[in-house]
């Protein structure tokens, strides 16, 4: 029996929440049961009412705002728990067509992906501005880079998670986990592909977004942080790389200077040379150390998953297993 859960994180969305649930599927095609779950973000107005008006089936609270990248997670926790065997993650802004949701899905079911993201036609999308759809295109190109992955829209939050996936999942980034996940996918190995998908009409401005400055130095510090985590020895590489050059090149014209009988003895050249190899050296070194560091990330995250595996797996068995949330309310069950 194969079961889907939806689940849409939450921060006072009760103006456009029940739109987004109206539009959802309670069946879909290649699966036995689907499911809601609503994680409220510490909301202040009537987000739950709504939520609860309209049926979900599981309901995570936060008592205060913890941001959209731990409401991201507390979600997949959650649908795991509840024995889901396929998450599929939208916005409660409704911006995501509803109608594509057996598309996203689709390649799960076949086996030929564990996870799916929607790719919005960006430049379709009459409220993005020019600059707006040049950083999306950008942002997704650095991060296919970084991820080793071919995906379209980096940023979108529309997409889908076989229960492998979402057990290997962890977003360490408190701005947004879009692209953390992908990059972490792209290096544990994980089948992640896109496809198109439609959007609906802006009901609200987003809040992730509050100012192109804003969202590009946000997201170039994401993706740095990320690439750091993941790729430490290539980044230190590269970083050391720079200083090295430039100190290698200045020490051969000190050297070539010296050897043609200069009368000047160009010390300051020399002593910037050394210290330029110095640095690069020392960057270096930082990488080898930063990888061996992640030989130890990388086993304690298949202990993780490990764990995850054997007390997900009993919870699914029994639902009553369930023991809490680590600080959560746990889900309300219509």
């Amino acid at each position: 029996m194969t079961k889907l859960i939806i689940q849409i994180p939450c921060y006072n969305e009760e103006a456009t929440l029940g739109v987004t649930l109206a539009a959802l599927p309670r069946e879909v095609a290649g699966v036995d049961s689907v499911e809601w779950l609503i994680v409220n973000d510490g909301s202040q107005d009537g987000t739950l009412d709504v939520a609860r008006r309209f049926g979900c089936d599981h309901i995570v609270t936060f008592s205060r705002n913890q941001g959209l990248a731990k409401a991201f997670m507390a979600g997949l926790e959650a649908s795991l728990r509840a024995g889901a065997d396929i998450i599929v993650n939208t916005d409660a802004d409704n911006q995501y067509s509803a109608d594509d949701i057996p598309s996203l899905i689709e390649p799960i079911l076949a086996g030929r992906a564990d996870i799916v993201i929607g790719a919005r036609p960006i430049q379709e999308i009459e409220h993005f501005s020019t600059t707006k759809k040049l950083l999306q295109k950008l942002g997704s190109r650095v991060v296919r880079i970084a991820s080793n992955t071919d995906i379209a829209d980096a940023p979108s939050g529309f997409r889908a998670f076989s229960r492998d996936a979402a057990l290997r999942m962890n977003v360490f980034n408190e701005y947004t986990y879009t692209l953390e996940t992908i990059i972490q996918a792209g290096q544990n190995g994980l089948a992640i592909t896109s496809i198109p998908v439609r959007t609906n009409e802006e009901l609200r401005p987003s809040r992730l977004i509050k100012g192109i400055p804003s969202y590009l130095q946000q997201s170039l510090l994401t993706i740095l942080r990320i690439f750091m985590a993941y790729k430490p020895f290539r980044f230190f590489m590269l970083l050391g790389t720079l200083p090295f050059t430039a100190g290698f090149l200045l020490g051969v014209r000190w050297l070539v200077l010296y050897l043609s009988g200069t009368p000047r003895t160009h010390v300051p050249s020399l002593i910037l040379a050394s210290l330029l190899i110095l640095i690069g050296v020392q960057l270096w070194v930082f990488g080898l150390v930063a990888d061996l560091l992640g030989v130890n990330r990388k086993m304690l995250e298949d202990i993780q998953l490990r764990m995850r595996r054997v007390e997900f797996d009993r919870e699914k068995r029994d639902p009553f297993a369930a023991a809490g949330y680590s600080g959560l309310n746990l889900p309300e069950k219509k």
